[in-house]
């Protein structure tokens, strides 16, 4: 078999609809692999002869993003061996060759099954962002291993029996024998998301922070390669043992060989999620744009001339972020022309940056081509300011200003841009110095008046809302407004944030909750601020008809069974208590006894129970019903309760209201704790929801993932976050109503906003390619401006 020594397209395998996430080689048929993808599907590929593949096997069976694939080895009584899937779902599928179906299913994860790897005698190791890694046989659970405090995203298994490794978002590598952790490995600076095993004693990391390394189990780091300019996120090994390859964000698969890379080929796709390399030595590797691409070194294996052409002209019309590459600041005026290109490079991946009139063009050097190859065109990166005045906390900033806010106390620095919009940076200054929003106005003002008129964004009127451009938000204040935003369930209204008319408010720029106000100028859209998120103030249900409620309680309790009759007295009370939570200015407050009548009745059957919920729903958004019925005791009991109204096969008002009376729940400082405690079950519970077809209850659940993303905001808890993403990466898979669908995305953009950690949990999720279809909704507008901040975000 003749070789080039340098590896060139094989074929492009368009099999699968989304975001490829794992590959392994295949133990049978010879030569194939298989494949696992965010469209749910695993997939077994066989060499063809065109030199292309041909799939000869589907696999589904998770209800999720397929997210890793190892194989199990043969057994006497699996002789073609397993292929065991992770997924989005929490679950190991486990399949044979024969049958579409999984053989069996593995459950126990609380979280992403992100990784996955076998052993000897059928052991299957599997890793999560639970933060525990799993250790299986026989389809059970032997052992689960705890320690790391962030998701783990790579898991390996080493020949010598009893060894394990896990890498993980907490930056460190451990090793494992017998359950128990026996070393932890530090050195790299961000996740660790790929391990690769060489040998007994050595092994191979790669991470978020563009480094692979080199280990001895015994601890020692004994090299660190370079050259990716992004996270890598797969590494494989060929058969001798030293070689390998690696991919990652930076759109590369690179080659290395006696420790050096000794080629790049970029791919015309932002994100090379994975690798394998197969028996023969060809490379197969998935990406984000859903296509699997092998690369071969046999030249009589290599794709037609045309196919070739086709594949650089494919990657010649990329655009390249130059956030996520190597080319560092931009300017274009220092940039040379096309006669730069005349000049060789000095080592194989070399890019270089070239000038075409206004454009900038990306070129990577080809040594076995010996020429210079285009990848893209660099956009977002030429003609922008790079020179800032003044260092503040290791940052460049045009202005950093010294306020004053409280007479005689110290002065805070608010450093700002002025691509900024004044408003949202004075909001940050009040949040980030814990001072109150009524400063908003003053400093804002104060930021306009000392940039000398360089303002991006529309300033406010007076006493505007930066997040809605009405009223400032007023906690109580009601919604006049006849039939304004009508509750499906009680015929009141619906989520009102806050504030009264606002006959001041700019046309289209209402706010985004209610849908008062059009908010569709386009001039408007163009340059307003992310009204949005992160949105960390708990969204409630506020809106009843109190009359309608008590009416509808005493119809159920005259045909209640005798046992479950509430007397007079009690309803009187029921009403009494109702008065005084929904008045705002009520000079009575609810009494312990009204409470315990409250929580009573609400264990009422479930055929007739919803009226007493609703009660309770608008009841704990009073302190001293939430500080009664959320307290530490009390609390779980009243968590449990509404968890079993919400059981799948439950009634929907039931399961409605009480994801409702959750979410109301935020409004006090006890029913956060509380709900912060119980966040693992509560939103577990909560997103087996999604799957009701009910459109009240699908807002309801979004609410719900909306507060906890809210309360998460400013918490590095990776976990919680995890969980977040994951329940509304969930739920957008089938809520269908467009409210439910903006909050959702409200919620994911509250979980990523300046973190991280978080967007990068995101990405690997697939969000971006998951919400990128709400980009385009007309109505609600909202929607797609919302989507197309969260993916601004996740760039």
């Amino acid at each position: 078999m003749a070789s080039s020594n340098s590896y060139k397209l094989r074929c492009s395998i368009p099999g699968h609809e989304m975001d490829i996430r794992g590959l392994a080689a295949a133990v049978f048929p010879e030569g194939a692999f298989v494949s696992v993808s965010r469209d749910r599907t695993g997939r077994v590929w066989v060499p063809s002869p065109d030199n292309s593949f041909t799939e000869t096997h589907c696999m589904s069976g998770h209800s999720n993003f397929v997210s890793c694939v190892c194989m199990i080895a043969p057994s006497e009584t699996y002789p073609q061996g397993l292929i065991a899937t992770g997924g989005n779902d929490n679950n190991i599928c486990v399949f044979s060759l024969d049958r579409p179906q999984p053989l069996f299913t593995l459950k126990g994860h609380k979280n992403t099954v992100c990784t996955l790897s076998s052993g000897k005698f059928g052991t299957l190791l599997s890793g999560s962002w639970d933060t525990t890694s799993k250790v299986w046989l026989n389809e059970k659970c032997m052992m689960t291993l705890q320690g790391h405090s962030a998701a783990v995203w790579a898991v390996v298994i080493l020949p010598e029996q009893g060894l394990m490794l896990s890498g993980s978002a907490d930056k460190t590598i451990k090793l494992w024998k017998a359950g128990r952790c026996e070393k932890t490995f530090t050195g790299h600076e961000d996740c660790v998301r790929g391990l690769a095993v060489i040998s007994n004693t050595e092994f191979f990391s790669c991470s978020n922070d563009t480094s692979i390394r080199r280990w001895l189990v015994t601890g020692e780091c004994v090299q660190v390669y370079y050259s990716h300019t992004n996270y890598i996120y797969s590494l494989a090994i060929f058969p001798n043992c030293q070689d390998f390859v690696s991919t990652g964000e930076d759109r590369s698969l690179r080659i290395w060989k006696k420790g050096e890379c000794t080629q790049t080929i970029r791919l015309p796709a932002q994100s090379v999620w994975c690798c394998c390399i197969l028996p023969n030595g060809d490379i197969a590797v998935g990406a984000s744009d859903g296509i699997i691409r092998v690369f071969t070194e046999a030249q009589e294996c290599m794709a037609s001339a045309e196919d070739l052409q086709a594949f650089e002209d494919e990657l010649s019309k990329a655009t390249i972020d130059p956030k996520t590459g190597d080319f560092g600041d931009i300017k274009l005026e220092d940039l040379p022309g096309r006669e730069h290109l005349n000049e060789p490079g000095n080592r194989d991946g070399q890019t270089r940056l070239i000038k075409d009139d206004e454009k900038v063009e990306a070129y990577q050097w080809s040594v076995s081509d010996g020429r210079w190859v285009k990848i893209g065109d660099v956009v977002g990166g030429s003609n922008q300011q790079t020179s800032k005045s003044v260092v503040y906390e290791g940052k460049e900033y045009d202005y950093v200003f010294t306020i004053d806010v409280n007479e005689g106390g110290p002065s805070m620095k608010l450093p700002y841009n002025v691509s900024e919009d004044p408003w949202l940076t004075a909001h940050n200054f009040l949040q980030k110095n814990d001072l109150s929003p009524m400063f908003l106005d003053q400093v804002a003002n104060f930021i306009i008046e000392n940039t000398k008129g360089h303002v991006v964004g529309p300033a406010q009127p007076a006493g505007g809302d930066p997040f809605t451009g009405g009223a400032r938000y007023i906690p109580g204040a009601a919604d006049n407004r006849a039939g304004f935003g009508a509750d499906p369930f009680t015929g009141s209204g619906r989520y009102i944030p806050g504030s009264g008319d606002n006959p001041t408010a700019p046309v289209g720029a209402a706010d985004p909750f209610t849908g008062g106000g059009a908010y569709s100028s386009a001039a408007l859209r163009q340059i307003a601020t992310n009204i949005y998120f992160p949105k960390t103030d708990g969204v409630t249900f506020e809106q009843a008809n109190a009359i309608q409620i008590i009416a509808k309680l005493k119809e159920l309790n005259e045909g209640a069974p005798q046992e479950h009759k509430l007397s007079e007295e009690i309803l009187e009370s029921l009403d009494r208590l109702l008065v005084s939570v929904c008045a705002p200015n009520s000079s009575e407050a609810p009494n312990l006894q009204q409470i315990n009548l409250l929580w009573k009745a609400c264990h009422w059957p479930e055929d007739i129970v919803f009226p007493v919920l609703d009660i309770m729903r608008l009841a704990v958004r009073h302190p001293q019903v939430n500080e009664s019925l959320c307290g530490e005791a009390e609390g779980v009991q009243l968590c449990n309760h509404l968890l079993s109204l919400m059981k799948p096969e439950g009634r929907p008002a039931n399961q409605m209201l009480a994801l409702r009376t959750l979410c109301n729940c935020f409004s006090g400082r006890h029913g956060r704790a509380l709900l912060m405690a119980q966040r693992e079950t509560v939103l577990s519970r909560a997103a087996d929801l999604a799957i009701v077809s009910n459109k009240n209850i699908h807002v309801a659940l979004a609410t719900l993932v909306l507060n906890y993303a809210g309360c998460l905001h400013s918490q590095p808890d990776l976990e919680a976050k995890a969980q977040c993403l994951s329940v509304a990466s969930r739920a957008l898979e089938t809520v269908q109503d467009k409210e439910a669908v903006f909050r959702l995305l409200v919620a994911l953009g509250t979980t990523v906003a300046s973190d991280q950690t978080a967007q990068d949990l995101a990405r690997s999720l697939g969000v971006n390619s998951q919400i990128s279809k709400y980009s385009s909704v007309s109505d609600p507008s909202k929607v797609s401006e919302c989507c197309q901040l969260v993916l601004k975000e996740l760039q």
